[in-house]
């Protein structure tokens, strides 16, 4: 976590983009760290925004073209994750794509919503609002 607090910005995408992809990471960590160190919190928040939804892109693309393979070995969804996911999409539809942000389920719902090919704007604009505000709601409390 130290040397992504000196890459500053830098450092808070890519955790930001791997917390939202294949690694465990606490991006909301780093942001806190970022932010208590004097750095903007609009500009970090939108770093660590962006690099989180392009984690989520990763996602879907990954499960719009993807592998069973793929989705076992290299994301480590369960069968049983994939399952509880494209339920809440089947039940709840899209809209619980603002979600993607929660920890366990989030990684799933944006696989998933990539292999019901959910329409990657509507997609790409509730997964940025819900990852937006969660970063916001960090920002809000750390400054």
């Amino acid at each position: 976590m130290e040397t992504l607090i000196q890459f500053g910005h830098p450092g808070l995408f890519i955790a930001s983009f791997l917390a939202a992809t294949v690694l465990p990471m606490s991006s909301e960590v780093l942001l806190g760290l970022l932010l208590a160190n004097g750095f903007d919190p609009m500009v970090t928040m939108a770093v660590a925004t962006s690099g989180n939804v392009l984690g989520s892109v990763v996602n879907y693309g990954l499960g719009l073209w993807g592998s069973k393979f793929l989705v076992k070995k290299v994301i480590r969804i369960t069968e049983k994750e994939f399952a509880r996911a494209t339920g809440r999409l089947n039940r709840f539809g899209a809209v619980s794509l603002l979600f993607a942000w929660v920890p366990v389920i989030g990684d799933p719902l944006t696989f998933a919503a990539g292999v019901m090919r959910i329409n990657f704007i509507l997609f790409l604009i509730l997964v940025t609002a819900g990852k937006a505000l969660r970063y916001l709601a960090i920002v809000l409390a750390v400054s």
